[in-house]
């Protein structure tokens, strides 16, 4: 299982880089360790950036502060069954 906290963690980090606020999934990849293929592990779960764009909802752009954005994530992650 999936530790939530943890998750969260490691998408401040890899997002917080990102020049708030960001108006695009577009916006997020320069500040991307990896770029799209930087990876969130905890647990049984392993997903890209690039996976959670494909795999969750739009989001609701614009997004003024890395906070915002990754409690919507992890929203959209437990509502699609994956945390």
């Amino acid at each position: 299982m999936a530790d939530e906290q943890d998750l969260r963690e490691q998408m401040e980090d890899a997002f917080g880089g990102a020049d708030y606020p960001i108006s695009s999934p577009m916006d997020l990849v320069p500040a991307l360790p990896n770029g799209p293929g930087t990876r969130f592990e905890s647990g049984d779960f392993s997903m890209t950036a690039m996976e959670l764009q494909t795999k969750l909802p739009g989001g609701d752009f614009p997004y003024d502060d890395v906070e915002s954005f990754v409690d919507d994530v992890i929203e959209n992650l437990k509502d699609e069954g994956h945390i």
